[in-house]
């Protein structure tokens, strides 16, 4: 029976490179990276990691998943395996840096914002999230998937999110103008974007 479920699809195509890869065709681990990192940046920027932690967190995954290749019993598991793996990692990260926020490095109290930055930009993210939640799903979904990567592979965002690559980007445009109108209009933002 053939179904036409994307996500299915996308899982039996990283499944087939996994394979591969394991089998000895070290090539076919580029093919599953290209073909899996826009879902597991949505992933990460999902879970409110900023830009740079989000990039750590999913090169993680994938050093783990090199790391442990042969623990994945099941190749069809290898996309569900890296996403879990890509929130474990994000989870981690987040309680780490809360810890960290309460310690002062003695040795290095300048390289530290001064308290008052430190404030002034967590009020900004949380504005900027705020905002951003409160937009459909499908925006919220492509802006972070999106918005945030250098070069994003339209064809597996096209697969991941069901939408027709030409609806990218003018959907794209059309998220961020609502982002920037909402933005502008609070007062607590201060029109700044």
């Amino acid at each position: 029976m053939q179904t036409d479920n994307t996500s299915e699809s996308l899982s039996t195509k990283a499944a087939a490179a996994f394979r591969g890869y394991r089998a000895g065709d070290v090539a076919r681990m580029d093919e599953l990276v290209e073909m899996l990192t826009p879902i597991l940046w949505h992933t990460a920027r999902a879970q409110g990691m900023a830009e740079g932690s989000a990039q750590d967190a999913v090169q993680t995954a994938w050093l783990r998943l090199v790391e442990n290749a042969d623990r994945v019993k099941d190749p069809q598991a290898v996309m569900g395996w890296l996403i879990v793996t890509v929130r474990r990692e994000c989870w981690r990260v987040t309680k780490s840096a809360s810890r960290e926020d309460h310690e002062v490095d003695a040795d290095h109290p300048d390289d530290l914002p001064d308290p008052s930055t430190m404030a002034v930009r967590r009020e900004s993210h949380r504005i900027l999230w705020a905002h951003l939640q409160r937009l459909s799903p499908n925006c919220q979904a492509l802006l972070r998937v999106i918005a945030f990567a250098d070069r994003p592979d339209y064809a597996a965002v096209s697969e991941a999110l069901k939408m027709p690559m030409g609806s990218i980007g003018p959907t794209r445009g059309r998220c961020l103008a609502k982002l920037r109108a909402s933005l502008t209009d609070d007062p607590a933002w201060g029109g700044a974007l």
